[in-house]
């Protein structure tokens, strides 16, 4: 029976470079064959063209590249490039190009579906099937990074894992992928250019922090009312807002860095004053911003967007207490709706 070949790109350099010396060749072919797959972008042994038909065709009948493909593409009329990416397995993912005046961000996914059950979110509908690889993640950032130079003529600037998936519950292979990002050996950006954005996985906020992370944290709060956020995110009764405060406290006396809250105002559910009254005050346990989102409906169900009122009555409120606020437009509005609140992250 014939087995499965390995992905090539589950090797590190050392390990490709002892490959090749037990196939009887130099140690610096795996150097080689390592900047082809990262730096080069490689889809294909083919690519490698420095390296001799002979070595290619012995790596194509000991490896695959599982690159993921772009299926569909949809631009907006506001710029905004949404992909369907397609893995190995046939499965679907997204990934989504934001671009504003100074920079272009990719807004990528760290899973297949989502194991966490938000109320308002698309992706909460589909099961978890599986968490992408490394690679995968790779992937989705170098082919935004492509449409961000064909498009606008510069490289990305900026990554935020707000796609589909929480990026903490996948967590070594999250780690990875921004260790390749921001290798010079891979795309070279700053890690304080990427943001990981959790539901509030409070254990794994204190394991970032004691991984001393260089990227930046955001956290989809939602409601600082343990009530409302238990409705709205169910799993969140796991990570109640204590233990979710004292993470924070914990990542901020370890890291210096800023936390941004996510935050959807919807109608009948959190624009009152008491909802805001509690933001307010969680927002003085760290320094943070807030990120007041607009929210694109999935359906006509229970979460409706709230009024500009309310939207004017939290910056009001944010601002008198001296906490940086900003108004997240929606974007990409004349295309499928990303998957949860994918296209509204610029």
């Amino acid at each position: 029976m014939q087995t499965e070949k390995k992905d090539i790109r589950a090797l590190t350099k050392e390990q490709l470079r002892d490959f090749f010396v037990s196939n009887g060749d130099k140690a610096f072919r795996g150097n080689q064959v390592y900047e082809w797959l990262w730096q080069k972008r490689a889809h294909t042994f083919e690519d490698m063209t420095n390296i001799s038909k002979e070595t290619r065709a012995m790596l194509e009948a000991n490896f695959v590249i599982n690159h993921i493909k772009v299926d569909t593409m949809q631009r907006s009329e506001d710029g905004t490039v949404k992909n369907a990416v397609r893995l190995h397995d046939d499965l679907i993912v997204e990934s989504v190009l934001i671009p504003t005046e100074t920079r272009t961000t990719a807004c990528v996914s760290s899973q297949v579906g989502c194991s966490l059950d938000c109320e308002f979110c698309a992706t909460a509908r589909l099961k978890r099937m599986r968490n992408l690889q490394p690679d995968e993640i790779y992937d989705q950032v170098a082919a935004i990074d492509n449409e961000s130079r064909l498009y606008y003529d510069r490289p990305l600037s900026n990554i935020v894992f707000m796609g589909m998936g929480e990026p903490l519950m996948n967590y070594p292979n999250v780690m990875k992928a921004i260790e390749k990002i921001t290798s010079p050996e891979g795309l070279g950006m700053s890690p304080k250019r990427i943001t990981v954005s959790t539901s509030g996985v409070s254990k794994m906020i204190k394991k970032m922090a004691d991984d001393e992370v260089k990227f930046k944290l955001a956290v989809s709060l939602h409601s600082a009312i343990e009530e409302i956020r238990n409705e709205i995110m169910p799993f969140t009764k796991s990570f109640p807002l204590p233990e979710l405060r004292e993470a924070l406290e914990y990542w901020y006396k370890k890291t210096k860095s800023k936390v941004t809250y996510e935050y959807v105002v919807w109608k009948g559910i959190n624009d009152d004053k008491k909802s805001i009254d509690a933001l307010v005050k969680f927002c003085k346990y760290v320094p943070c911003k807030v990120n007041l989102i607009e929210y694109n409906p999935i359906d006509d169900g229970m979460f409706q967007q709230a009024s500009n009122e309310a939207i004017e009555n939290y910056i009001t409120a944010l601002e008198k207490n001296n906490i940086v606020v900003k108004v997240r437009r929606s974007r990409g509005k004349d295309i499928d709706a990303a998957c949860g609140q994918l296209a509204n992250k610029s």
